[in-house]
Formats: C-alpha cells, structure tokens, sequence
C-alpha cells in the first residue's frame, strides 16, 4: 500500500514565487532521502579547490551537512498521520526551506535546541543504525554550527504548524576568490563554465540541458546547476514546454 503522505515534495522557485522545477518523491523514506539530497545537489552552487597534488575539496554555497541534517531531521520528526501533507523543500533565490508537517511536541517546544523526543522512535533509531543520526538532541546544533563555520546566517527555525527550517543563502561563492587554486576560476559575474554555457547559448540558441551537457562534457544534472544559476542571474531564460523547449538569452540583460 502506498501513503500519500509518506513523500515529499521539492519545489524550486524563479525570486519567491514562480515555480521553475517542481518534484514529488516516494519510495521509503531512505530513498526519499537520497533523491532529495542528490535533487539539492543539482541546484546548489559549488566551487572545487584544490591545493598541491591533494584531492580537490568541494565547497558548497550552504554546507551539505545542514541539508543532511534538516532531511533526516523532517523525516524523523514529522507527524505521518496527516493527511495529505508532505515533507516540503522549497529552494528560493535567497533561502532554502525546509518543512515537516506536526510542529514541536510541547515538552521540546520548552527547550528547544537541547532536548529531543520523536514521534517516531522506531524511525529515529533504523536512521541512528545507518549511522545518519550521531545522537538524540545532537541535530539543530549541528547545523548552526556548520552555518557558522561557513559564515553564513544561523538557520532560522519556525515551530508553528509546519516544523520549518530555513537557511540563508549567502553572496554566491562564484563572486568570491575562494584561494589561487580554485578549479573553474570565478570572476565578477559567472565562473569559466557558466560562460562556456553562456556561449553555447549565444551560438545555438533553443538548446535543452542535455545538448549542453554533452557539448560541455559534463552530466546533465551539472548541466542543469548551471543553467539554474544563470536563469537566477536573469542572463538566461528557458523558453517553450519543458519536453521540447530550450534556454535563450535574456533580451532584457545587457
């Protein structure tokens, strides 16, 4: 039998309102948690360094943790005897939220941050045994602290209704020199291959995202992220039904 409320539901919007990609996921909760972070993945900005002969370390606009994090947190904690509603992540040009249906139980609303109590014990603890829970209570700190490490805004959380987190996206990594090794070397508007995008489109206009990414020789989830950032820029916008349609140049960018 298949619970319409066991799913959850990603949204990413154009500014704060119009919705440009819009997913609904099913499965069991841990693919619901694999297709959501792999889902962010594809949108969220990302700079590579790389210092010496090590390995290059990816450095992400908000850390992947917090995101980890918030998803098991949801899954764990919401209410799956409402009806109709859904763990809902919803990505902004300047926020990323994310939703569970159920709100605090009273005893955490008290002192919320220290002490934790689920709704779901056996969930918590199948999560605690694949190690994607360290300990009870452990999750919210977690998380401001990896805001902080990244200097960004601690996460803001609501407890109304809906259980909400939300996280700040901060100056686009693209802006700033990361280090002198940086991998796709960033300048004031877009990094080396967001502008080769940028060209192909200057020079065929109409392409989808997967014909990009083999011209570029990069995945189409890739792909997709840097076409995402450049329609959040407004220099690029998509155009037609999205099986048959294509990405243009913004008339109204100069």
């Amino acid at each position: 039998t298949k619970f319409q409320q066991f799913q959850s539901t990603l949204s990413d919007f154009n500014g704060t309102s119009m919705i440009i990609d819009d997913k609904t996921f099913g499965g069991s909760l841990y693919q619901q948690y694999l297709q959501a972070m792999a889902w962010l993945e594809s949108k969220l900005q990302v700079a590579y360094k790389i210092e010496g002969t090590g390995p290059r370390e990816e450095i992400w606009e908000i850390p992947l943790t917090v995101f980890k994090e918030a998803i098991i947190n949801a899954l764990s904690h919401r209410d799956y005897y409402e009806q109709g509603a859904s763990i809902m992540i919803e990505m902004f040009d300047d926020r990323v939220e994310i939703s569970n249906p159920g709100g605090l139980l009273p005893v955490v609303a008290k002192d919320f941050g220290h002490k934790s109590m689920t709704r779901n014990p056996l969930i918590f603890g199948l999560f605690t045994r694949m190690h994607l829970v360290e300990r009870v209570a452990s999750g919210i700190p977690r998380m401001q602290e990896a805001m902080r490490e990244a200097n960004l805004p601690e996460p803001e959380f609501h407890t109304e209704g809906m259980f909400t987190a939300v996280f700040k996206r901060g100056i686009s990594i693209k802006n700033d020199t990361v280090n002198d090794t940086v991998n796709d070397t960033v300048n004031d508007t877009v990094n080396s291959k967001e502008q080769e995008v940028l060209d192909i489109i200057n020079q065929y206009p109409g392409l989808n995202s997967s014909k990009i990414a083999e011209l570029i020789g990069k995945s189409t989830s890739t792909a997709k992220r840097y076409l995402n950032s450049l329609v959040r820029l407004g220099i690029i916008e998509f155009r037609g039904a999205q099986k048959t349609g294509g990405y243009f140049k913004n008339e109204l960018h100069e």
